[in-house]
């Protein structure tokens, strides 16, 4: 509704009589809110506008604001919270999870169909068609979308999470959005850990796949992999070691994790200039594997500013305060080399076996199919298949990553270190011709493709 601009048609300070007749809507509304809290949403004596406006498809819509941000709008005598409001009352109303990739889609204006719904251990929340709903990202509470379901839970569990869940009436981003401070939603951690996404890699299977350098490029997100255990406490970073490792070390290596990771498969250059703290809220914690919590206090940064600076010095981003006291990320080196090693094609096929296997991706029903969860679907699909492609043939799956990993080659010589370059091997070509006396001698021709190393 507000993913294009609206018109105001007035703006005025709303009456006495009005600010009660609104408080006893909204507990009409939203009767899990307390008076408490309706009178904290509701003030008595600060400033409370109401802004007449029509949206960009001449929709009449009543907006009520307070401190500057909008809080409440009204469409035909229905009241609904905006996300500034959602994320000092994350539980207002029943929230479907979805990917982050699919916000900017929701940005511009396209509703949450039921493919792109993320299924947490819990089930979906239980609603009716009609009904108020939030939508959140995988791994933050903080809603980042409201609108009214499209159909009932029981009538989308029967389609098989098929066609349109939520009708979307407002967005993170959008005009409406914007008209207030542009706050980022805050960092609200899952009521249930397993509900960031119980489909996240184990936490040493995805370092293995993140340094398969898709697309030419490498990650660098060495992180330690502990063993299996029993005891959850074990897959933590609330150790004082892990491998030896000190605290420290660990959180070091997991903001830079998260960072890279954040930056290779969730930041677009059309992004850019990008709020350091949207950069961290809205990224890099929906990066974190599962079972680990990011502390920047915890690192020796000690501050997401310092991380930022040393990650400037290492020429991958370069951050400008835009305004005063607000930093932004403007640019970023896509192509900056990152630290890995090489790979054969046995070794790759090896570890997305294991992966697939240890992370119950192989479907039930047809043991030649794996079902995508959000690691391989960032590795091995393209964008327009991001929310169509839910399962692939083995086949193609080990195809389509191969294809994606950058070439290199092996050239060995006696007595010296093996040279690794990058590229595809140069051809050979053999020729076999009849010589005198009825010999055959194989004339060999070398391209010599390394007389450059």
């Amino acid at each position: 509704m507000f993913a294009k601009a609206f018109r105001v048609k007035s703006n005025t300070a709303i009456k006495g009589s009005d600010r009660r007749k609104l408080r006893a809507d909204v507990t009409v509304a939203f009767p899990t809110l307390g008076t408490d809290q309706v009178s904290e949403l509701i003030p008595g004596k600060e400033e409370l506008n109401v802004v007449k406006l029509y949206a960009h498809k001449g929709d009449a819509v009543t907006v009520y604001t307070s401190g500057g941000n909008p809080i409440l709008f009204e469409l035909e005598k229905n009241l609904y919270p905006t996300v500034y409001t959602l994320w000092s009352h994350p539980d207002l109303l029943p929230a479907f999870i979805t990917w982050p990739l699919v916000l900017e889609k929701l940005v511009g204006g396209a509703d949450l169909m039921l493919p792109g719904v993320v299924v947490p251990p819990t089930g979906l929340p239980q609603v009716q068609q009609g009904d108020l709903c939030a939508i959140a990202l995988v791994g933050n509470r903080a809603p980042v979308a409201v609108g009214v379901a499209a159909m009932s839970t029981a009538q989308m569990l029967a389609s098989g999470l098929k066609g349109k869940g939520i009708s979307v009436l407002h967005t993170y981003q959008d005009h409406l959005w914007r008209s207030g401070d542009k706050s980022s939603p805050p960092a609200i951690a899952p009521l249930d850990p397993t509900d960031s996404c119980e489909e996240k890699a184990d936490l040493g299977l995805h370092g293995n796949l993140r340094s398969l350098s898709l697309e030419g490029e490498e990650e660098n997100g060495q992180v330690p992999n502990p063993e299996a255990s029993d005891d959850p406490n074990s897959r933590a970073l609330s150790q004082d070691s892990v491998d030896g490792k000190p605290l420290q070390e660990q959180m070091d290596e997991l903001l830079e994790q998260c960072f890279l990771h954040a930056l290779k498969s969730r930041v677009k250059k059309a992004d850019l200039p990008l709020l350091t703290s949207t950069l961290l809220g809205s990224h890099m914690f929906s990066c974190c594997p599962e079972g680990q919590q990011l502390d920047i206090k915890k690192s020796s940064y000690k501050k997401l500013s310092k991380f930022l600076q040393h990650m400037q010095q290492e020429q991958i981003v370069q951050v400008k305060e835009l305004s005063k006291g607000v930093e932004s990320i403007v640019a970023v080196d896509w192509r900056h080399p990152r630290k890995g090693s090489t790979l054969e094609g046995s070794e790759v096929r090896r570890i997305i076996t294991d992966y697939a296997k240890r992370n119950n991706l192989v479907d039930a029903d047809n043991r030649n199919l794996v079902k995508l969860d959000p690691i391989l679907c960032d590795c091995i699909l393209e964008k327009n298949e991001q929310h169509l492609v839910m399962k692939l043939p083995w086949d193609s799956l080990l195809t389509r990553c191969l294809k994606n990993l950058q070439p290199a080659y092996q050239v060995t010589f006696p007595g010296q270190e093996p040279i690794i370059k990058k590229g595809k091997l140069c051809p050979i070509d053999i020729t076999l011709v009849l010589k005198t006396y009825n010999k055959k001698l194989m004339d060999l021709v070398l391209l010599l493709f390394f007389q450059d190393s």
